[in-house]
């Protein structure tokens, strides 16, 4: 089986797009067309259904899936187990992170680890945590630097290494800044803008509110915290940020007896073997922690 027929039908299951996938691999449609064609005629089956632009998984293809994962998983864990036995760190490390965590934490370690292991090739992708986990789950990434899910399930394993405390903001013209004290009602009485749905924040600060039978009167909703900032800033709504990212733009409301915080750290997977470079990374980053 051709494994690199076999890697584009996995990127065509999960962009669900010939296109998409064409894109993610660089190649051309075509070519894409191509390998999947030569793949089901090596299997002698249909692995997609085309209906117009729609393209989904045959019965056939949906059983493919998973034992297409084992099979590139098996291969990269085997040439990465054969290379660590030389004891260099070097080759490629894949690596996942937020936007935020990789604007405002790693470029210091990301500098001292590219000086320190100058033959390590680094393909860095910019993702919503969430997506990161996904990444590294499906071992498209050997680690993900993100913000930790308040529980993460086997095989997958975090370390956490920042803490992140969160504030309440707002315009500093916003009625809410110029009260002298704020209660959470107060603040669920007021438009705000959120973190979106699918985000580990968002589920953080609904807890909150449930926790003390609130509804927050969400009136918009974003992945990007710079987004979110600059919307607060101009007095549209309320928000949470983490306490690194506040500055004149914004003004903190201070809540008796909330404190909220999220941790920062990274995920590996167990059940497959990483790479010296992986695991130098990965001490460089315990080395940072600040939650001891």
């Amino acid at each position: 089986m051709d494994l690199a027929n076999l890697d584009t039908f996995i990127a065509i299951a999960e962009t669900g797009s010939f296109s998409e996938a064409a894109e993610r691999l660089h190649l051309t449609q075509p070519a894409v067309s191509k390998r999947i064609a030569g793949l089901e005629q090596q299997l002698g089956i249909r692995l997609f259904d085309r209906l117009g632009r729609e393209v989904s998984l045959t019965e056939a293809g949906r059983a493919l899936l998973p034992r297409a994962y084992q099979i590139l998983n098996v291969l990269d864990d085997t040439r990465r187990a054969l290379t660590n036995l030389s004891g260099q760190i070097s080759g490629r490390l894949s690596l996942a992170t937020s936007h935020h965590i990789g604007l405002h934490r790693l470029p210091p370690l990301l500098r001292t680890f590219t000086r320190a292991h100058p033959q390590v090739s680094l393909d860095i992708r910019f993702l919503d945590s969430e997506v990161a986990y996904e990444e590294v789950l499906h071992g498209r990434a050997e680690l993900a630097v993100i913000t930790l899910a308040p529980q993460t399930r086997p095989p997958v394993r975090a370390r956490a290494v920042w803490r992140d405390p969160l504030d309440f903001v707002a315009a500093r013209e916003h009625p809410l800044a110029k009260l002298s004290s704020v209660s959470l009602e107060d603040v669920a009485a007021q438009p705000a803008v959120f973190p979106g749905e699918n985000t580990f924040t968002h589920h953080i600060v609904k807890e909150l509110f449930e926790a003390r039978r609130l509804t927050p009167n969400i009136s918009m909703s974003t992945n990007y915290l710079e987004t979110i900032k600059m919307m607060v800033s101009i007095g549209l709504a309320w928000s949470i940020l983490p306490r690194t990212m506040l500055d004149d733009q914004v003004a903190a409301l201070q809540l008796e007896d909330i404190r909220l915080e999220r941790q920062l750290g990274y995920i590996f997977h167990t059940e497959r073997t990483l790479s010296n470079a992986a695991h130098a990374f990965m001490s460089l980053l315990d080395s940072h922690a600040d939650l001891a």
